[in-house]
């Protein structure tokens, strides 16, 4: 039996090779996600952004920086989670995914999801939401949680919502506050 971490990185390495879509021709690192490999939360985003791309780690630009923040504010840090995307490569200016590029970069995430085994997957923003369990509308998901094929689903805002409207930062923080107790875990 191959230990988690093990599939991960093999699961990590193809990623790495991989030339399934045209992102694979504009992106300067992949961005597989990181962190704990016996994670009981996993979070979700749409896909990486510059920082990402310069860097290779999932969530490091503001978004990452505000997502550090909600995480430590329920008790939580980076390294006890696993943090990823539905892309692995960036999409030329940040643009939304097109259909055919979540469909080449799908098949990863369910592998790590199926390695890693988190007792909650947390999806952040309507893309993450809209690949991983279908069409929802945002401000009627966010806050709640989906099952579906052995799986439990939390959904809310992506931070960089929060970023350019201060208003959902509240939303995302009572919504986290949901997920806390569903973890039962202490926090502020």
């Amino acid at each position: 039996m191959i230990a988690v971490d093990d599939r991960l990185d093999l699961i990590h390495e193809e990623i790495a090779r991989c030339t399934k879509c045209a992102l694979h021709e504009t992106r300067t690192h992949t961005v597989p996600g990181e962190g704990s490999p016996n994670a009981r939360l996993m979070i979700v985003g749409e896909a990486p952004g510059a920082r990402e791309d310069e860097t290779g780690r999932p969530f490091v630009g503001r978004s990452g920086n505000l997502l550090t923040t909600y995480l430590s504010e329920i008790g939580l840090t980076r390294e006890e989670v696993f943090i990823t995307s539905v892309l692995k490569c960036r999409p030329p200016r940040n643009r939304s995914p097109h259909r055919n590029e979540i469909d080449a970069c799908l098949p990863y995430l369910i592998r790590q999801i199926m390695s890693i085994q988190p007792e909650i997957i947390m999806l952040v923003g309507g893309v993450a939401i809209s690949s991983l369990i279908g069409p929802w509308k945002l401000a009627d998901a966010h806050g709640r949680f989906y099952e579906a094929n052995g799986l439990k689903f939390f959904m809310t805002y992506h931070p960089a919502a929060a970023l350019r409207f201060p208003k959902i930062a509240d939303v995302i923080r009572q919504d986290l506050q949901i997920l806390r107790a569903e973890l039962d875990i202490g926090g502020h």
